[in-house]
């Protein structure tokens, strides 16, 4: 049967679909709803789902994934709900897709295509689209073979046999091959560019101020928390992958305290590698910031998968940055270079109001004793008005009740301290001012850095929160 979807695009919006899964073990999935993600993917991305179909088996197969027997089945039940499209939970090498989509005559999609699917329906900014148009070059070169298959069936099934039929189309896919390969270096040359001067922005800011990241897993409520705490407009919906750009807003945490929030893209379960390396500028944003506010929603029943998930997704962040910057430092000849440090991590337990009791925040707070219950979408929860004290104290570091003696040339660092601490007194004395102020030990690191005119005299370092590695 000739394929109905020849495989030139991987679009599924308005399509029937049929889900399908192979289960082994260890597989990281929902056991009570193990299709239920892929679902809202599938629907997110525009495709109607009307079937579903899983197998259970030690390893997969080599040729179709799961057996060909369970592909046949997947035929049948493709005819019988005359279904279009199968999306399947797990990523398809380009031989597995082919023999699938020749069983089951329908247009097969895995599950980095369809995240990139709905990437690309998402994607608004300049910056989005060329890392999702590269996420999706790095994905789609090594199956051009694949996708080039219906144009061999089809010269098979005129009766034209032999080395003289094939000569164009296989033309057809070097040239292809050629073409996606420059347009993949061109893409790359203009992402290195763009990750250059954010991560230049990103330095300077965290120089200016403390900066805090919001992460979690997709729908979790970030951009929800975001706007609570800040007048920052970020497009908030129930939805997945709903902020695909990373927003950064001041954010008043009172006592004269301003920080820098930003709001991130969501991550997901098996994220490709691709799209990660793609939105490498826009997360590392975040990842760079002084503390990561880990939002989860406490009541999805998958909850433990999704932190799982996020914590992974950052590890494997964070080794990416590492390496860099210590292959970064190599290249200048330090021969002792400062490694980068990781951010702290804080988990938020969202939607604790949906929660019958307060059990499952216990069960959680036994595990990671700094965990924060709170109800983004209400600005006025007790939850969020502690946050906004946890995160003022580390932006303090540590308050102090100090006299500064500061000439007054430098007015940039009497500008600062006047914006930065609370004045207690203030006295002129020649060309200095002497102020007496309670400051955080951070803002007194930071002006010491940037070489302010001044001195310090008296005053003991307030005790510092102490944070643990979630």
């Amino acid at each position: 049967m000739p394929i109905s979807n020849e495989r030139t695009s991987i679009k599924v919006q308005a399509e029937r679909a049929v889900l399908a899964a192979v289960r082994l073990p260890g597989s990281s999935y929902d056991p009570r709803d193990p299709l239920g993600e892929l679902g809202a993917l599938a629907e997110q991305a525009g495709a109607t789902v009307v079937g579903t179909m899983e197998q259970r088996m030690e390893r997969p197969v080599a040729g179709t994934y799961m057996g060909t027997g369970k592909v046949r089945e997947l035929k049948e039940l493709c005819d019988k709900l005359e279904a279009t499209l199968v999306i399947f939970d797990h990523d398809l090498s380009p031989r597995q897709l082919s023999n699938i989509e020749e069983i089951v005559g329908r247009k097969i999609v895995d599950r980095s295509e369809l995240i990139l699917d709905i990437f690309a329906s998402r994607a608004t900014t300049t910056e989005a689209k060329l890392q999702v148009e590269l996420a999706q070059l790095e994905y789609t070169y090594p199956r051009l073979r694949a996708m080039w298959d219906h144009l061999e069936r089809i010269v098979g099934s005129g009766g034209m046999t032999g080395i003289g039929t094939r000569g164009p189309g296989e033309q057809q896919l070097e040239i292809d091959r050629r073409l996606a390969q420059k347009k993949r270096l061109n893409l790359r040359r203009r992402l290195d560019e763009i990750e250059g001067r954010k991560r230049r922005s990103v330095a300077q800011r965290n120089v200016d101020h403390f900066t805090v990241g919001i992460v979690g897993y997709t729908n979790a409520g970030k951009s929800t928390l975001f706007n609570a705490l800040t007048a920052g407009g970020a497009y908030a919906d129930d939805r997945l992958f709903a902020t695909l750009v990373t927003r950064t807003r001041e954010w008043d945490v009172g006592g004269g305290s301003k920080v820098m929030l930003s709001d991130t893209v969501g991550f997901v379960r098996e994220l490709p590698h691709n799209l990660v390396a793609s939105f490498r500028a826009t997360l590392e944003e975040a990842t760079h910031a002084h503390l990561l506010l880990i939002v989860l929603d406490v009541s999805d029943p998958s909850a433990q998968m999704q932190f799982d998930t996020v914590n992974a997704t950052l590890d494997e962040l964070f080794g990416t940055i590492q390496e860099r910057e210590e292959r970064d430092a190599a290249k200048s000849g330090e021969a002792h270079p400062v490694t980068w440090q990781q951010p702290r991590r804080l988990l938020l337990l969202n939607k604790v109001d949906k929660l019958p009791d307060n059990a499952a925040i216990l069960q959680w707070q036994s595990k990671n004793p700094d965990a924060l219950g709170i109800v983004a979408r209400d600005e006025r929860d007790a939850g969020l008005a502690q946050l906004r004290e946890i995160v003022k104290d580390a932006a303090l570091g540590g308050e102090r009740e100090v006299e500064l003696v500061i000439d007054l040339k430098d007015s940039r660092t009497v500008d600062t301290v006047e914006k930065r601490a609370v004045v207690i007194s203030r006295a002129y004395e020649g060309g200095a001012v002497r102020l007496r102020v309670k400051i955080g030990q951070r803002t007194l690191d930071q002006l010491r850095s940037l070489g302010a005119r001044m001195s310090i005299e008296g005053g003991s370092a307030a005790a510092r929160p102490a944070w643990k590695r979630i």
